[in-house]
């Protein structure tokens, strides 16, 4: 039997959670709240005009905000909901419904590798965990060898940060920079939350 994500679950659980999920964004962003921090970050951490990949990009806030700094975003995510709501309100990126697991967008007509890529909103701890690695080294397989990745998650949601950056690493990751928080917090031991900014393992693309 095929292990189903966290997110999948809630989703099957409560038929109406992706929407209610598009909605309360829509209104914290109608209310003026700030949901770009994490978009900042990437933002600092790229050149300009550079192709960005937001991995599991939900109904699309962070990547939006990339795209109105000029950069060329692509935004996957398994839930058609969430990409339907991506594509009514932040028209210009380019939206797929996909698995992070069976990531292949070269298959889809994007065979150019990203300068960055984004994974925001706990996305690795929705993941099922016989996927987390694959999806990881899907991740640095559609990155280019320069470019760089930034993946955050809290604790408390089954999956250690060891674990992960050990992961990472199996998948051809090493990190550049820990932080605690996409405020550039620094990371440490009672961190309850992570920021992993890595940089591809040279020759460890596959």
């Amino acid at each position: 039997m095929v292990e189903q994500s966290a997110w999948a679950q809630m989703s099957q659980d409560d038929p109406d959670h992706s929407a209610a999920y598009v909605e309360r964004f829509r209104t914290m962003a109608a209310q003026g709240a700030d949901l770009a921090g994490e978009a900042r970050l990437v933002d600092a951490l790229l050149p300009r005009r550079a192709r960005v990949l937001d991995a599991g990009c939900g109904p699309g806030r962070v990547g939006a905000f990339l795209a109105d700094a000029g950069h060329q975003v692509v935004g996957v995510d398994a839930d058609p909901v969430l990409i339907e709501a991506a594509e009514a309100d932040h028209p210009g990126p380019r939206w797929f419904v996909g698995d992070l697991a069976e990531l292949d967008l070269p298959a889809l007509g994007i065979p150019e590798r990203f300068d960055g890529i984004v994974c925001a909103g706990n996305v690795m701890a929705f993941l099922a965990a016989s996927t987390r690695r694959e999806v990881l080294r899907r991740l640095r397989g559609h990155l280019r060898d320069d470019g760089r990745a930034a993946i955050g998650f809290g604790a408390g949601r089954g999956y250690p940060f060891d674990e992960f950056l050990t992961d990472a690493e199996a998948a051809g990751l090493a990190p550049d920079l820990l932080l605690s928080t996409w405020d550039l917090r620094p990371f440490g031991p009672d961190a309850d939350f992570l920021v992993a900014v890595l940089r591809p393992i040279p020759g460890r693309d596959r």
